[in-house]
């Protein structure tokens, strides 16, 4: 969609009925807040007359129409900013304008409850025309009336259009641009869905504040409450400060909704009442620890993103410089398998399983909260550490929605075959990049074993789990070396009648059977094969998770192109299912040095130090490419700065990742000035040699929101002439947190920026 250009405000009369906090405010912002462009003329209208004279006084318009017919005649854009209760006889006043009287114009409102809203237009006008978009903006304050405006109220603050199917898309833009034009951040939905989303997180808060004031209001000790109340008592009862009509219209407006809210919170209310009553601690911490978890989740995970669609956006980017000498230990986060695996695990045994060296990455915490969801009372994490309080194979529930899982391929894969043998149906999606990724793999498998996982989108999220169904144990071959699908099919053979058993095509990742086998559950492996009999009790343990590999890996091929460095990677995970990446640069003739080896919790673990080296290129073994699958980005780095043709073959699994990473990997080396040659199943690289000259020229490249992309073009850096530009980098979060600031601890140059899409 495109709406007018900012220039042509000045063509264009704004016209606003209802000069209050909002109405003010649009006005304000609309005559020029941060040096917009003005409108060319700025009129207002408010049934009472001593607010039109202070609105001109204050300059909040040019001047007042004597009424909504005459304002509405002269405005080009007209926005009603009256309450829901006002906005029919606002409208029926257009009537004697004729059947159309907004034809030619542009109309939008502020209303909090669009069914309404939309049910006064069509009483009124017998339909809704097509240039009128319905919108609501989500700002406020205690302070209402013509002095209450300021021109900074909608900044950085969310507004919902709820266009229909009818709606103008032009005026959809043209409303979408003008509220950007104020600061604000647009968003789309529905009308029903807005008016059930706002009854739960605005008019459900608001009507317990007020309820809460009142009751405490008539208490003998009242004064004292008030006195010596806390800052989150104040805080959280401000809202209870807003206008009491317009709160009182809104929830008789919105009552349907409202009620099916406070009905389901007053039913939560009752069951914390019987759990301090009966001293029911774990009930307790299980909403707290929810509570607080989800308000992160939402906040974090979704990237202030709550709402079906984000109109405007931000892109995080990362600027890294070359660098020389490179020095220092590190200890890089927790490995991202082991951490899925740990919760999901923790949460069907029995008992309480303790899990420390947790990664606290977006993918992880998306784990964490798909079971809080389900029931399972978890603590943490702080500081890597995480209290899972299982609740053995039958005891997980219903999630009161579909189970959000961001970008993260390795929760969906594992959990459809965990939730196939539920007793409930359940739904799995993820963002943008999750949703373009292939489910097939896991999907017919599971078919062979009686469940039922379908998807609308060619085999792509979302996911659409049917429970209730018997699980058959199954002999499965499969077809691609892949530990999320063989890891998918063991966890649904715990619920299977009999012996559920998998043939690796290659050696990979044997991360789920170690940790099974921790939780007490007998796992064979002979060979290729891994076998599993259903109905085993898994009991809870502690779990020490290992730095992963695959974020040493940057660090690692960093190092061996940097000159004169010496890192030292700590208790890093090297479970030889995983090790592809120390091999290959081995190959390469990397000077890497594996110390300090020990088993941690089944898992093996050690410190590798590597230092500067000549690299060379090779013909990447076949048997290696499993075990290093998601270290090719940064091994094509590698490549590049070794002498001699390296040469990847049989590696298609990395067109499907989160990014086709053979091409984008490609693409991204173009636009350093540095060609390579792809195939079908992998890449031909040319490398430039072990010299102290650059390697790739400055420039910028775009990471296709593909945390590994990202992470791989900042190590290129340490070997460009100059800086180089990584866009689309926020996904970094979910499988490495913090790795800039790590990166500098051992002397590399990456700096974050926001930048506008």
């Amino acid at each position: 969609m495109t709406g007018r250009s900012s220039q042509d405000w000045r063509k264009l009369t704004l016209g606003v009925v209802g000069l209050g906090l909002i109405g003010g405010s649009v006005c304000l912002g609309a005559a020029g807040f941060r040096g917009a462009s003005r409108f060319g003329s700025i009129i207002g209208f408010d049934a009472d007359p001593q607010a039109r004279a202070q609105a001109v006084e204050l300059g909040l318009v040019e001047r007042c129409a004597p009424s909504v017919p005459e304002l509405v005649q002269e405005a080009d854009i007209i926005m009603l900013a009256v309450p829901v209760k006002a906005m029919g006889q606002v409208l029926r006043a257009c009537i004697e304008l004729g059947e159309q009287p907004f034809a030619g114009k542009i109309v939008s409102d502020v209303g909090s409850v669009k069914a309404s809203v939309r049910a006064c237009f069509e009483a009124a006008l017998g339909g809704m025309p097509a240039s009128v978009v319905l919108g609501h903006p989500i700002a406020g304050s205690e302070k209402s009336g013509v002095f209450a405006g300021r021109a900074d109220l909608f900044v950085n603050h969310k507004v919902i259009l709820t266009p229909l199917e009818n709606t103008d898309v032009d005026a959809v833009a043209q409303i979408s641009a003008l509220w950007t034009l104020l600061g604000a951040d647009v968003l789309e939905m529905t009308v029903e869905h807005h008016d059930r989303v706002l009854a739960s997180t605005s008019h459900l808060p608001h009507l317990i504040a007020f309820s809460l004031v009142d009751t405490l209001a008539v208490q003998d000790d009242s004064l004292d409450i008030f006195r010596y109340a806390a800052g989150g008592f104040r805080d959280f009862t401000r809202i209870a400060g807003s206008d009491p009509v317009m709160w009182h219209d809104i929830f008789l407006e919105n009552k349907t909704a409202v009620l099916e809210s406070l009905e389901l919170f007053s039913k939560d209310l009752q069951r914390l009442r019987t759990a301090i009553e009966s001293g029911d601690s774990e009930q307790l911490l299980g909403v707290f620890t929810r509570a607080k978890a989800a308000r992160d989740h939402f906040g974090t995970m979704l990237a202030n993103k709550p709402y079906r669609q984000k109109m405007t956006s931000r892109e995080l980017k990362f600027v890294a410089g070359p660098a020389t000498q490179l020095s220092g230990a590190i200890r890089v986060p927790g490995d991202k398998s082991i951490s899925h695996r740990s919760i999901m695990l923790g949460a069907l045994a029995e008992g309480l399983t303790t899990v420390e060296g947790f990664l606290e990455g977006e993918d992880a915490l998306a784990t964490i909260q798909a079971f809080r969801d389900m029931g399972v009372v978890i603590e943490g994490p702080e500081a890597g550490s995480v209290k899972v309080h299982g609740v053995g194979l039958h005891g997980l529930k219903a999630a009161p929605g579909p189970l959000y899982l961001g970008n993260s391929g390795t929760s969906m894969r594992l959990l459809s075959g965990l939730l196939a043998a539920q007793q409930f149906d359940s739904v799995l999606t993820g963002d943008e990049s999750l949703s373009k990724r292939p489910m097939k793999r896991v999907i017919d498998p599971l078919g062979e074993m009686n469940a039922l996982v379908e998807s609308e989108n060619d085999g792509r999220p979302p996911l659409k789990i049917s429970g209730k169904r018997p699980i058959n144990a199954i002999h499965y071959d499969l077809p691609v070396a892949s530990a999320q699908v063989k890891s998918a099919v063991l966890l649904a053979g715990l619920y299977a009648d009999g012996e559920t058993s998998v043939h690796e095509p290659a050696p990979i990742r044997d991360h789920t059977e170690r940790m099974l086998r921790g939780f007490g559950c007998e796992v064979l492996t002979e060979g290729p094969v891994c076998r599993l009999r259903g109905g085993q009790k898994l009991t809870a343990c502690h779990i020490d998770v290992p730095a992963d590999i695959s974020s040493a890996a940057f660090f690692m091929v960093a190092a061996s192109i940097a000159a004169d460095a010496d890192v030292t990677l700590k208790h890093v995970g090297v479970n030889p299912t995983r090790t592809g990446i120390i091999e290959i640069l081995r190959l390469m003739g990397a000077d890497l040095q594996v110390s300090n080896e020990a088993t941690v919790g089944g898992e093996p673990v050690a410190d590798i130090r590597v230092r500067s080296s000549r690299l060379k290129g090779i013909n990447i073994p076949p048997a290696l490419v499993p075990l290093a699958i998601d270290e090719f980005p940064v091994l094509f780095i590698a490549a590049c700065c070794a002498e001699g043709k390296t040469v990847l073959t049989g590696a298609e699994e990395l067109r499907v990742k989160e990014s086709d990473r053979i091409q984008v990997m490609a693409d991204g080396l173009l636009e350093l000035g540095f060609a390579s040659k792809v195939t079908s199943d992998g890449i031909e690289i040319e490398g430039r040699g072990a010299t102290s000259d650059p390697v790739f020229q400055s420039g910028s490249v775009d990471s296709h929101g593909d945390h590994r992309i990202a992470m791989a073009f900042s190590v290129a850096a340490i070997r460009a002439g100059g800086p180089v530009t990584i866009h689309r980098c926020a996904n970094v979060a979910t499988s490495f947190p913090d790795f800039p600031g790590i990166a500098a601890n051992i002397g590399m140059q990456i700096d974050i920026t926001d930048a506008e899409l």
